[in-house]
Parts: C-alpha cells; sequence; structure tokens
C-alpha cells in the first residue's frame, strides 16, 4: 500500500520556478526532516558530487559545472570542460568520482556534442582541482548519431569492482533499442580507462558493439549500487506508464520496445506484451508514470530507519518515492513502494547522500536548486 504523506509547517515560495523557500519541514512515515536550501539560482542542475575536501560540484545542462565551496556558490564555472552542445534534453548530465578519487583526482561527466552527423551521448574524465579540470580524456561515445533532442541517458555510476557504467538512450527512435549493432538504448560497462573488459558479454560477437552489456532500455536515468549485495540496479523512463526499476544483469535485454506496461504518449498501443520469455521483467514499475530521476540506496546513520532503502526522484511526479527492497528464500529479489513524499513541489532530477549522511536534493528549474534533506530533531 503506497501512503501519501503531507507536509508540517510547510513554506512554500510559489512562482514561476515553484523554488522552496529558506527552510520547510515534511513528514515522512519513518522520519520528519527539514528540507534547506543550500543555494539556488542554478540552470536546470542535473547531477551532484561531494568531494573529500568539502567541496561540492554541481553540472548545470547548459553545459556549466558549478562549484559549491563553504555552502556558497562560486560565480566563476570550473574550466577546462570541453566542447557541449545543449539541445532538447542533452547537455552536460551526470558526475561520478572515481573511486580512488582522494589520489588520482578523476571526475567523469557525460555531456551532448555535436557533429555534421548530429548529436551523441559522450563520457570523459578529468582531473578536477581546485576550480579547473586538466588532461580531459573523452573515454566513451555512443554511435551511431542521430538527430533530435530526447533520451540521451547520461548516467555514471561505478560498482565495486572499479568497472564504470553508463546509460544511453534510445535517441527517441524506439527500435533502436534493439539493435545490438547500435549504442542506443543500452547500458555500457567500461574500465575506468574506457578500455573495453574482456568478459563483457558480448565482446567476441562480430555484429554487436562490445562496450554493451544490457539492451532493451528506453532512458534509464538513474543508477546506483545495492549496499547490501553491491549490484547495480536502475531505473527506467516508460512513455505514458510502465516506468521502471530494474536490476543490471549481464548480457539482460529489458524488452523495450517489445515489452511494457506503457502506451505511446497518442494512447496507442505500443505492445501488447508487458513480458517476454527471455526478457527482463521489471521489480517494479508505476503506471501511470511518475518519470523517474536520480536515485540512491540509503546507507547513512542520519536516518537510520531509511538504511538500504531504495528513493527515487520524479519529475512529472514532483515526488520522492521510497521502495522497500529484499531478497525471499529463493534469493528472488522483491521491490515494494512504501511511500511518496516531497510530493507536487518541484521537478526532481538527482538525489544523492552526503558524507554526513543528508540527503541532498536537485530541482530541474531555471533556477533550479540545491536542497539539503536533515532530520528533525525530537
Amino acid at each position: 500500500m503506497i501512503r501519501f504523506l503531507g507536509s508540517l509547517l510547510v513554506f512554500f515560495a510559489f512562482g514561476a520556478t515553484k523554488g522552496l523557500a529558506a527552510s520547510s519541514s515534511h513528514a515522512s512515515e519513518l522520519h520528519h526532516f527539514h528540507v534547506e536550501e543550500v543555494v539556488g539560482g542554478l540552470s536546470h542542475p542535473w547531477s551532484i558530487v561531494f568531494l573529500p575536501d568539502g567541496e561540492v560540484l554541481v553540472s548545470e545542462r547548459p553545459g556549466r559545472l558549478r562549484l559549491i565551496r563553504d555552502g556558497r556558490l562560486e560565480s566563476i564555472p570550473v574550466r577546462g570542460l570541453p566542447r557541449i552542445d545543449p539541445n532538447g534534453q542533452g547537455g552536460l548530465l551526470d558526475l561520478a568520482l572515481h573511486p580512488d578519487f582522494a589520489e588520482n583526482r578523476w571526475l567523469y561527466f557525460s555531456y551532448v556534442d555535436r557533429t555534421s552527423a548530429g548529436f551523441t551521448t559522450n563520457m570523459a574524465r578529468g582531473r578536477y582541482l581546485d576550480g579547473r579540470l586538466t588532461e580531459v580524456q573523452v573515454l566513451f561515445t555512443a554511435f551511431p548519431r542521430s538527430s533530435g533532442g530526447r533520451h540521451f541517458g547520461g548516467r555514471i555510476v561505478f560498482d565495486a569492482a572499479g568497472y564504470v557504467y553508463l546509460s544511453i538512450g534510445d535517441r527517441g527512435q524506439m527500435e533502436r533499442a534493439q539493435d545490438f549493432s547500435d549504442h542506443a538504448g543500452s547500458i555500457i560497462r567500461l574500465h575506468d580507462d574506457g578500455r573495453i573488459p574482456a568478459d563483457n558479454p558480448f565482446a567476441d560477437e562480430a555484429d554487436m558493439k562490445p562496450e554493451i552489456y544490457a539492451t532493451g532500455t528506453r532512458n534509464a536515468q538513474g543508477m546506483a549500487m545495492h549496499p547490501l549485495s553491491g549490484e547495480i540496479w536502475m531505473q527506467e523512463h516508460g512513455p505514458r506508464g510502465g516506468d521502471e526499476v530494474n536490476r543490471l544483469i549481464a548480457g539482460a535485454n529489458y524488452g523495450w520496445p517489445k515489452a511494457t506496461h506503457g502506451i505511446d504518449y497518442d494512447g496507442s498501443t505500443i505492445t501488447p506484451h508487458t513480458e517476454l520469455p527471455g526478457m527482463e521483467s521489471p521489480l517494479w514499475h508505476w503506471t501511470p508514470s511518475i518519470a523517474p530521476s536520480g536515485m540512491l540506496f540509503y546507507a547513512g546513520d542520519m536516518f537510520p530507519h531509511w538504511q538500504n532503502q531504495l528513493f527515487i526522484g520524479a519529475l512529472r511526479g514532483q515526488l520522492i518515492s521510497r521502495l522497500e527492497t529484499s531478497q525471499d528464500e529463493m534469493g528472488q529479489w522483491q521491490v515494494q513502494e512504501v511511500e511518496q513524499f516531497f510530493e507536487g513541489q518541484s521537478r526532481i532530477r538527482d538525489i544523492r547522500q552526503a558524507p554526513d549522511g543528508s540527503i541532498w536534493v536537485l530541482t530541474d528549474h531555471n533556477p533550479g536548486q540545491v536542497l539539503r534533506l536533515i532530520p528533525v530533531l525530537p
């Protein structure tokens, strides 16, 4: 049973951008929490990372990387990014730190660029220090390029073994997700330096892209590692309905567009099948759609009753979804959405756990905000 919980003592400043006031208090089933604005005035912030020295980096989709230092947004963007060509849903997208960032300073980022052949998703890395990127290296470019500004994917995550994963959307051309000679509609797996792992499931297949780890995805814009199993989980944007939560499995086909719980935007049927043999069915789906965005498995101490639970932001739904995950006696995963909160306030683009255990949220507006969730003390 999903429970919709309201806000306590909530003070919102509504306007064209639906900005949140300086502080507000909210009720959820297991924790009451304050929401504080860290900084505002951002242009469609997309991703956030926390550096060991206390600095915070935020990507803005129009192509700027911003630095928060001592709780203040620096006026000068980080220098050293490659050329970025914002288009529709594309621009500067996700950020991720190398697992050994404290030693090597490698910052990974995804972005969209354009050539005469069209737009595509790239993943690069650069050494970050004191407001500048150096030694920028493009590690991956999705092919073929295409026109249009939809479904770039772009989420980056590392696993416990140090492999890096990147989601690539179907670029608004659904049939591409079942063409395994095409990067569109897939999850990419690489070594941290961009080399292709020899044990990638299709590395030895002549007619398939060797970087592909899994296929049949529409536009995954959330990935996170489960703190207990070490598995990578992801969410999936459906069309009208059929947003999904899945475990990432080597060589798996997640079915799009041959199997989905959603329908097309004009109301027509995409497929009669919600599941098919040989294709992975979702562990959870939202129908109607909430348009899921960033996701995290909470592993901190600040909200003890939320440990190991899954949190997913929503754009269209303008909410945070909390889901419980567990394994049955046969080792099969069970997922249940138990709560939606923070509903109707802002489009949530990303949700991350800070080093101190607080939860930080990005709102997808212009101007957008960085918000911090902390518990209400008894």
